[in-house]
């Protein structure tokens, strides 16, 4: 039986799917799929014309495909040569040392006022090279990814009053901690206590969160803060438990909001 055409709905089909088969990242593999349902659409008795409109592609494109799979390299023959100069490229490594989470925004007006004539641009194409000759580290791997606590029943612990608000210095300071990487291999551990009506900070900077090194910031904050402590807001997080609620309660205080017995 000759088979003169198919349904118009078919030859649409079959164009999205070779387009979808176009955009996958193995474009050989894509290439070779269409080639193979041109061969058998030929088989089944379609013409040239036809089993190309089939397989949503050009006869010329299928013929081209069938010589060459892979597609050929847009690179020019000649690229640009890079225009740094050795000195430009220490300046960058130096500032990135100096300030590893700053990119090329920041990094930019400090060139400039060294006397370099370059733009944000070029400096972040500086980094990106340093960072692939692995010179420098990316920002992200700097960074700690939070952990994911647990929520355990704490011994000293009360919950924080819903709609508590502090009406005078000391009535609640916040305690919290921040992660901060220096450079690869340099983490610190800094804590900073808030107090929000008096605008007072106290911060201490620790090589590791323990509850050690917690308990032993209270007693900073309580040294350091001109007006009596009557309630400390803290966080969910390990350091601020075990010798820290002990500290809280040698004071006869409970903790996270830690208050006092003594609402005076």
């Amino acid at each position: 039986m000759q088979v003169f055409g198919l349904q118009g709905s078919i030859y649409r089909g079959a164009g999205w799917a070779s387009r979808l088969g176009a955009q996958t990242s193995d474009i050989g593999a894509a290439r070779r799929d269409v080639l193979g349902r041109f061969e058998r659409a030929r088989r089944d008795g379609l013409s040239a014309e036809q089993a190309a409109r089939a397989v949503g592609a050009s006869r010329a494109s299928l013929h081209r495909w069938s010589e060459r799979l892979e597609p050929k390299s847009r690179r020019p023959l000649r690229v640009r040569p890079k225009t740094w100069s050795s000195a430009l490229i220490r300046a960058v490594e130096r500032l990135r040392d100096d300030f590893p989470m700053w990119g090329k925004a920041k990094l930019g007006p400090l060139l400039r006022d060294e006397g370099f004539e370059v733009s944000d641009s070029t400096v972040g194409r500086i980094l990106q090279s340093l960072m692939q000759r692995g010179r420098i580290q990316p920002v992200a791997r700097l960074r700690k990814s939070p952990a994911v606590r647990r929520s355990c029943r704490r011994r000293h612990a009360v919950r924080l009053p819903k709609g508590l608000k502090p009406d005078r210095p000391g009535a609640v300071v916040q305690i919290d901690t921040v992660f901060v990487t220096l450079a690869p291999g340099r983490p610190i551990k800094h804590f900073t206590a808030y107090d929000p009506v008096a605008k007072w900070t106290v911060a201490k900077a620790s090589r590791a969160a323990t509850a050690r090194a917690a308990s032993l910031f209270l007693d900073k904050v309580l040294a350091e803060m001109p007006f009596p402590v009557r309630a400390i807001q803290v966080d969910g997080g390990s350091e601020f438990k075990a010798e820290f609620e002990e500290a809280c309660a040698a004071r006869a205080w409970s903790s996270t909001s830690c208050r006092p017995n003594d609402p005076s």
